[in-house]
């Protein structure tokens, strides 16, 4: 495993690429497969709630890894980002699932939330793309202790993530009532 994870490492330019093309073009993908024709079973019906609730944790993991390392706490920082990145990976495997069985659900509001709720979408959506190969950049850099690249880096990728994740948890909250 360990040998893995270097050969990894030693191509990290390369891994970024590879995992930022796959994931952005698997979520652009879902968008024009036609949904599961029928009634979807009760646990994949849950998946968007649970996708709110991994960014809220994401959201929470993230916040803490700031704080830690604020307090020069380097260990803590490394435990509560390997905990943003899981909670981001099951994430993805709950999105990408959801989103392959279910037909896309159109927001219903009007007037100035539904200005907001498209603000806020399509400015998640656009940062979501974005924020893969900067928080893989800044992982690998971190990783690897190559501390000037990585507090370059997260200057941008925290602020980032950080909302990116949130802002997750808001479309839910707009979007939830108009769920089938």
């Amino acid at each position: 495993m360990k040998k893995a994870w270097n050969t990894i490492l030693k191509h990290d330019k390369k891994t970024v690429i590879i995992i930022t093309v796959s994931v952005n073009l698997l979520v652009a993908l879902l968008s024009f497969l036609p949904g599961y024709q029928g009634e979807l079973p009760f646990l994949i019906k849950q998946l968007p709630l649970l996708n709110a609730i991994l960014n809220s944790f994401t959201f929470m993991f993230l916040l803490f890894a700031l704080i830690a390392i604020l307090k020069r706490n380097i260990t803590l920082h490394q435990r509560f980002i390997y905990c943003a990145f899981t909670t981001t990976a099951i994430f993805l495997l709950s999105y990408v699932t959801y989103h392959f069985l279910a037909e896309s659900t159109t927001y219903g509001g009007t007037g100035m939330i539904a200005g907001l709720y498209y603000f806020i979408l399509i400015t998640h959506i656009i940062l979501a793309i974005v924020i893969v190969p900067l928080a893989l950049l800044s992982f690998f850099s971190g990783y690897k202790r190559e501390v000037e690249k990585h507090k370059k880096l997260v200057r941008w990728t925290m602020p980032l993530w950080l909302y990116v994740s949130l802002t997750g948890v808001l479309v839910y909250i707009l979007i939830s009532p108009y769920y089938t």
